[in-house]
Formats: structure tokens, sequence, C-alpha cells
């Protein structure tokens, strides 16, 4: 049964109540954008949509710079934390505009604080943590990348990301028989999201033509949108 308001001023407490509750559900849509969808790499954009907000996990340095290529590649600014062996020229080929790129190697205790002042600044955030990280971490990041519009890349294991990204059947070519050198290599991406049967595609990153894209062309589908 709903409850009775049966006096003057218990009815104007609860219009009062009504009205602090719409001024601060106000607020919170003022000062947190919507989860609108970032550019997303073209080599992955059959597997992965990412979105503002979010929070993606993948397992390998190439998955980890093609997602930072995307909102790169289209005017954001990028950061990556705790990566000392970030790869530039792999990510220049990319599409990541270093120009663009805050790097802080090595913010040893500071990463959450590190990475949440550049959530502020940049459109994606890429982090490798040293050990496990906290649900409570998480969680304080998730709020900061909803309340900026933002999305982090997770280098390892990320609690209650979005969507996991990880390699299987890595295969390169341009070896003979002791001579020539690696000219391309094919992965296949899986994209895990939840408990759904992960989305794969096989992906040349890169390929014989230097460029990264779909093995074959990807069809018209839905991709694994970050968002829950």
């Amino acid at each position: 049964m709903a409850p009775r308001i049966d006096t003057p001023g218990a009815a104007a407490q609860a219009v009062d109540q009504i009205q602090q509750l719409r001024t601060r559900i106000s607020r919170l849509q003022e000062s947190t954008p919507p989860s609108m969808p970032l550019e997303t790499h073209p080599a992955l954009a059959g597997l992965v949509q990412l979105r503002a907000g979010a929070a993606y996990s993948v397992d390998s340095a190439t998955l980890a710079l093609a997602l930072l290529a995307g909102p790169s590649r289209s005017g954001g600014w990028c950061a990556a934390v705790g990566v000392a062996d970030f790869g530039a020229e792999a990510a220049a080929a990319l599409g990541v505009d270093l120009g663009r790129t805050v790097l802080v190697p090595d913010p040893g205790d500071q990463w959450l604080e590190v990475t949440a002042a550049l959530v502020d600044v940049a459109a994606v955030v890429l982090v490798r943590t040293t050990g496990r990280v906290a649900p409570q971490a998480a969680e304080k990041l998730a709020a900061r990348l909803r309340k900026r519009g933002a999305a982090l890349v997770a280098w390892g294991e990320w609690p209650r990301c979005e969507v996991r990204l990880t390699t299987r059947e890595p295969s390169w070519r341009g070896v003979g028989q002791g001579d020539g050198h690696l000219s391309s290599r094919r992965l296949v991406v899986e994209a895990h999201r939840g408990s759904a049967p992960p989305r794969r595609g096989a992906l040349w990153l890169p390929g014989e033509d230097q460029t990264y894209r779909p093995e074959r062309a990807v069809p018209v589908a839905a991709p694994v949108e970050g968002v829950a």
C-alpha cells in the first residue's frame, strides 16, 4: 500500500523532498555525459564499439594500442600509465597521434591517482598495473569515466570490465628456411561480454601491406558494446 499523507505539514515536507530529489537528479544528468560511442579502429570495428564511460580489458600490447588509435585518429587525446615499454613506432603505425599522447611510464603507488587525473583530459586512457586491482579502485575510476565521458583500457585483468579482448592462434608470415623477415601477423581476437558467447574475428595486425584490418570483410552486425 502506498504511504498516505494526511496533514498539510507532511504534504509540504514531501513536496520539498521531491523537489530536492529532482534537483539532485538534474545535477547528475548535467555532470554525467551520455554513454556516447567513440571512434573505434577499423580493425576492431566488427568486434567491439568503444563507448564513453566504459572500461575494457586486453591481453596484448597490440590490442591496447589499437583501442587507443580510434579516438586518437579522430583528434582525441590519449594517455598511457604504467607502460614502461610503450611502443611508439607501433602506436604510430596504428594511427595513434604521439603529439597528443601523454605517457607516465612509472607512476609507482600513485597509479590510481595519476589515471584518474588523466581521465579528466584524455578521451581514452591505457593503464597497466603490477598487481590485482581492487574492485573499489575500479569503481572509483568507473564513476570518473562516466562523469568525464572517457574510456579506460586495462592491459591485464580488470574488475567488472564491459568487454574483454583476448588473442588466439597467432601466426607470422615472411620467414623462409632460415632467411627473410617477418612481414605480417595474423591473430584471432575474441570479444567477451559477460556470459554471452564471444565474438571472434581473424585480423591482420599488420598485413603484408602493413595495414591493420580484418582478414576478410566483416558482415554487418552489431559489435559488442561497452555498456551494461
